[in-house]
């Protein structure tokens, strides 16, 4: 059984009134629903607070649920919209965290030879480009930040993002497209690439 059928039988056993399944969703997406939103959100308790209210909406909205699209990718989307929501009634600024120490290897591919060397010459660069990539995605438009956060750090893809965010897939290729030049735009006077040099 792959993830994707685990999912249906555990979304089917939740509208059939089985507690215990949902519980297991939560165990399965705790975590990466809390990695996704600690980009959005500065204190660890808000993220935690979000991160419950996503799960509760999940579980009232579970009924509803026709597997149009795959779970998890409904999950993401309802994470977005609450962190949304939460920062529009709070009138906060989103936040984001380092791209280049991000969890089970998520980085960009140029920074990656970076960040494995030790000297103190080369632990002050990866530290460099990090503060540069996470100033670049704060100052991203949110459709931009949003598309390329589910892309380069949750590894989702064009298609997922595209039911995640609620847009055509060619609406999410252009926004990751010109989320990575402008994170580019800003990494290339610290590692001197060249203005054509692509990721």
């Amino acid at each position: 059984m792959n993830e994707g059928e685990v999912d249906k039988d555990l979304v089917a056993r939740v509208q059939r009134g089985d507690r215990r399944a949902f519980d297991l969703l939560v165990l399965k997406y705790q975590r990466k629903i809390m990695r996704l939103l600690s980009r959005m959100i500065h204190e660890p308790s808000d993220i935690e607070d979000v991160a419950q209210e996503t799960f509760i909406k999940a579980y009232r909205a579970l009924p509803q649920f026709r597997g149009d699209s795959a779970f998890y990718t409904w999950l993401y989307r309802i994470a977005i919209n609450t962190a949304r929501n939460w920062q529009a009634a709070s009138h906060r600024r989103p936040n984001t965290v380092s791209v280049v120490e991000g969890e089970d290897g998520e980085t960009f591919d140029r920074i990656d030879g970076l960040t494995d060397q030790s000297t103190p010459e080369s632990l002050l660069a990866g530290r460099q480009i990090a503060q540069t990539v996470n100033d670049a995605i704060e100052a991203l438009p949110e459709d931009l930040r949003a598309a390329i956060v589910l892309r380069e750090i949750e590894g989702m893809s064009y298609e997922d993002i595209a039911a995640t965010m609620n847009c055509p897939i060619g609406t999410v290729r252009s926004r990751i497209f010109r989320a990575r030049e402008a994170i580019a735009a800003r990494l290339r006077p610290i590692m001197g690439n060249d203005p054509d040099h692509r990721w």
